[in-house]
């Protein structure tokens, strides 16, 4: 049996340290994991409120990663998604009609806000807190959508 250098050992050993603490940061971030709208303390104006929002957030103190499956009042799915550095620089986003990037800021560890852009000009702004129990995170939304109307949801959403 041929021996490993020590050193070949200890990198090994070193990158799955390394795998494993990327990995336990995103899972502890607050707003990491799967989020379903709750319908009846959300409000939505203009309204109406979708039958449905799940959005899955793999975040780090980085890093800010989402999809968001949305079923409308109408039935209508869309799927929504970026993956941003939480540098305030623009990312694409897609799956919605009225922006094409995203920049994502950290305030705090439960506190993330957005700026969405279509064609270069913001078009909505978000502020997402997640509660102290880390069971429940609240989005306002203002800004405008596709149609040009003005929008200003707080959207509750529990894992």
């Amino acid at each position: 049996m041929r021996k490993r250098p020590l050193s070949i050992l200890i990198f090994v050993f070193l990158v799955g340290l390394f795998v494993i603490g990327t990995t336990v940061r995103a899972a502890d971030d607050a707003n990491s994991g799967t989020w379903k709208m709750n319908p009846a303390k959300s409000k939505y104006n203009p309204g109406p409120a979708p039958k449905s929002t799940t959005t899955t957030i793999e975040a780090d103190e980085n890093r800010y990663k989402v999809d968001a499956h949305t079923v409308s009042a109408d039935g209508t799915e869309t799927h929504l998604s970026f993956d941003a550095k939480t540098d305030g620089k623009d990312y694409p986003l897609t799956g919605t009609p009225n922006a094409d990037m995203i920049s994502v800021k950290r305030v705090d560890a439960k506190t993330i806000e957005t700026t969405w852009k279509k064609d270069g000009k913001t078009v909505m702004k978000t502020h997402g807190v997640v509660s102290s129990d880390g069971k429940t995170r609240t989005v306002t939304f203002n800004g405008t959508d596709s149609q040009g109307h003005k929008v200003h949801n707080v959207v509750v959403y529990e894992k």
